[in-house]
């Protein structure tokens, strides 16, 4: 039976009652994180006859076949790798500054400075008491200041695990809810708001995980997600109702490795891979600065070994301790610097064995070595933060150009609130002529 003018207003009046609740559920979500532009997707009722009367007019309107959400696969996708690069970039870049930090504001290369200007000082008079406690205290502040810098690192390495141990407990979280979402995901029916909601949020879950660890993922064709941690060819993290765990190793030379039940895999990406390059870098000027602080407590211990002292006695060590965090002043007074050559008498105003100290100390250079530590330093960072520039603008590129295609442009809605309420006032209208046509058929006698 062919459907009359009644039947298809009110289907009208439904469907497009319909596209206006989705414009303005659009709207009201404008600013929501995460949350992507519906549509709602008509569909024409088509009537069918029933014999004898096939032939007849067969009309019976539209109504919403299915919330479409606006999403864009690709794009998505390259918004979780940008960010995901972007975010390695800058945990790297904030080590690099932490590292910097530390080297500059120790004032490390002006103290050695002025350890070998007192050095310089005391050649000019060996037998001064004053200038010799002057080279001790000189030397007790550049040791000072080599274990401050090396406290400096070991402080950023420390803050650099404890932060990535909190990106740790935080995947984890985001994988234990997109278990949750899959789950639900394969109970929703398809086309429905509830499944294009539940979409949203496994989206925004995939891109919060693609900041702390590179990450790929495999969608089914029920909207379900199987995530790699490590790349694609990662491990498998989530499957299905299944998340899996990740952890965090501390190795003894403070670097970080990873695991997934247990499973050893590597992470380049994300905060988790910047944290790792951070703790390289970190290792890398430590390892530097410690052979700086070794050769000149080397150098100078040697040097008092080949002299005597105001009492005639062979010079015993200035330095103690391995390192940068180990160095300290150990000698107990300025009496004690052999500035004499081995032989000399005792109070001998000699200065033969201080002027091979000088030497010994000018040829390691440590002024020199010590400020090339400060322009790597200084020159990754600045290198760092061209290419972390680089990579926020990509990223936020990256993010316009989703939006633009998946977000809520609210001159858009505001032109469909406009067509979609003269749409209902039209199907409204073709009942109510539907109405006055079944009056006057009545009324005729």
């Amino acid at each position: 039976m062919a459907s009359d003018l009644l039947t298809i207003g009110a289907a009208g009046a439904k469907a497009a009652r319909a596209a206006l609740d989705v414009t303005a559920h659009n709207i009201a979500n404008a600013s929501t994180e995460g949350y992507i532009r519906r549509s709602a997707r008509l569909e024409e009722l088509a009537g069918r006859g029933v014999f004898p009367y096939g032939g007849d007019i067969n009309l019976s309107g539209a109504r919403v076949g299915s919330i479409h959400r606006n999403a864009d696969a690709f794009r998505q996708a390259e918004v979780r790798r940008t960010a995901g690069d972007l975010a390695r970039s800058d945990t790297d870049l904030a080590a690099l500054r932490e590292i910097e930090t530390a080297l500059e504001d120790t004032a490390i290369f002006d103290s050695v400075v002025e350890f070998e200007a007192a050095l310089q000082q005391l050649s000019n008079n060996p037998n001064d008491p004053a200038l010799r406690a002057v080279v001790l205290a000189q030397a007790d502040a550049m040791a000072g200041k080599f274990n401050l810098a090396a406290q400096g690192l070991d402080a950023s390495v420390d803050g650099m695990h404890f932060e990535a141990g909190a990106d740790v407990a935080q995947v984890n979280q985001l994988g234990a809810e997109l278990a949750r979402v899959n789950v639900s995901l394969a109970r929703a029916t398809n086309g429905s708001t509830d499944k294009a909601a539940l979409l949203d949020r496994r989206d925004l879950l995939l891109g919060e995980l693609s900041t702390h660890a590179d990450s790929s993922a495999e969608f089914a064709a029920d909207g379900t997600v199987s995530v790699r941690l490590g790349g694609a060819a990662g491990a498998l993290f989530v499957e299905g109702n299944v998340a899996g765990t990740l952890a965090m190793d501390i190795a003894a030379d403070n670097t970080l490795s990873f695991a997934v039940n247990g499973a050893a895999l590597s992470i380049s990406g994300g905060s988790l891979g910047g944290a790792q390059a951070g703790v390289a870098n970190a290792n890398t000027f430590h390892t530097r600065l410690d052979a700086l602080a070794d050769g000149i407590a080397q150098t100078v211990n040697e040097a008092q070994a080949a002299g005597v002292d105001l009492t005639g006695a062979t010079g015993q060590p200035i330095f103690a301790g391995t390192g940068a965090a180990g160095m300290r002043m150990v000698l107990a007074s300025g009496g004690g610097i052999a500035a004499a050559a081995a032989g000399a008498p005792a109070n001998s105003r000699d200065g033969t064995n201080l002027m091979a100290l000088r030497q010994a100390v000018a040829t390691l250079d440590p002024a020199g070595d010590m400020n090339l530590l400060l322009f790597d330093a200084s020159a990754l960072v600045a290198a760092r933060t061209l290419s972390n520039e680089a990579l926020g603008t990509i990223a936020s590129s990256a993010k316009i150009v989703l939006q633009q295609q998946a977000g809520v442009d609210l001159d858009t809605e505001a032109a469909n609130l406009i067509r979609f309420q003269q749409a209902f006032q039209a199907s409204s209208r073709a009942m109510q002529v539907a109405s006055d046509l079944f009056d006057t058929l009545i009324g005729i006698r």
